[in-house]
C-alpha cells in the first residue's frame, strides 16, 4: 500500500552532464596532450614535457568532476574513489618526480586493485561484484560467481596488456590505448556476458494486477 516509503535518497541528475562528468575529463586530458606532446615547458627552472604539464592539469581536473559528481549525485561508487586516488598518487608522483612512468602505471595498479579484490571474494565463496552492482544488474548467485571470476580474470588481462603496451609502445600509443582501448575492452566485455545476463537474469516481480 504504501510504496512511497521505499524512495531513496537517490539524486537523479541530466544523464548528458552525468556522462560529461564522468568522461570529460579523459577526453579533455587526451585533446590536451595530442596539442601539447611535443612542447617543453620551463618552469621554476625545471623542463618538463607535455605529457607531465598534461597529467598536472588533469589531477584537478578530475577533482573537480567527482567532487562536483558527489555533490549532485550525492554518492560515489568504489571504482571512482579508487580511481581518484591512484590518479592523485600516480600522477602526482608523476609530476613531482617529473617521470610519466608512474602514471602510465596507474591503470595497471587500478586492475590489479579490482581483480585482487575479486579474487580474495571469490576464495571467500562470496562475490563482491555482486556487493557493488546488485542493483543495476539482478542476477542468480550462481551468475554472480561466474560473472566475477571472468571480471576478475579480465581485469588481470588488462593489467598485462597495460604494462605491455606502456613498456613497449610510445607515450602516444599508450594514450590512445588508455583513451579509447580501455573503454572499448570493459564495453566488449559486457556485451559479450549478454547470454549469461540471459541465463541467470532476474526479473523484478512486479505485482501484476491486470483485473480492472
Amino acid at each position: 500500500m504504501t510504496k512511497e516509503t521505499s524512495v531513496t535518497d537517490k539524486r537523479e541528475i541530466n544523464p548528458f552532464l552525468k556522462s560529461a562528468l564522468d568522461f570529460g575529463p579523459i577526453l579533455v586530458f587526451f585533446v590536451a596532450y595530442v596539442m601539447l606532446k611535443d612542447r617543453v615547458f620551463t618552469i621554476g627552472g625545471t623542463e618538463y614535457d607535455g605529457f607531465i604539464v598534461v597529467t598536472a592539469a588533469f589531477i584537478p581536473l578530475l577533482i573537480a568532476s567527482t567532487g562536483a559528481l558527489w555533490f549532485l549525485t550525492g554518492k560515489l561508487s568504489r571504482m571512482q574513489v579508487a580511481t581518484l586516488v591512484l590518479v592523485v598518487v600516480f600522477g602526482g608522483l608523476s609530476v613531482w618526480l617529473n617521470d610519466d612512468r608512474f602514471f602510465k602505471m596507474k591503470p595497471t595498479m587500478i586492475y590489479l586493485l579490482f581483480g585482487g579484490v575479486l579474487g580474495f571474494g571469490l576464495l571467500r565463496g562470496t562475490s563482491y561484484l555482486k556487493y557493488v552492482m546488485e542493483g543495476m544488474m539482478p542476477l542468480e548467485d550462481a551468475g554472480w560467481m561466474i560473472l566475477t571470476k571472468r571480471l576478475m580474470l579480465f581485469f588481470f588481462g588488462l593489467a598485462v596488456l597495460n604494462e605491455a603496451i606502456w613498456r613497449t609502445q610510445s607515450t602516444e600509443t599508450w594514450v590512445y590505448f588508455k583513451t579509447f582501448g580501455l573503454s572499448i575492452a570493459v564495453f566488449g566485455f559486457f556485451m559479450f556476458q549478454s547470454k549469461l545476463f540471459q541465463t541467470y537474469g532476474i526479473e523484478d516481480d512486479k505485482d501484476d494486477k491486470t483485473d480492472t
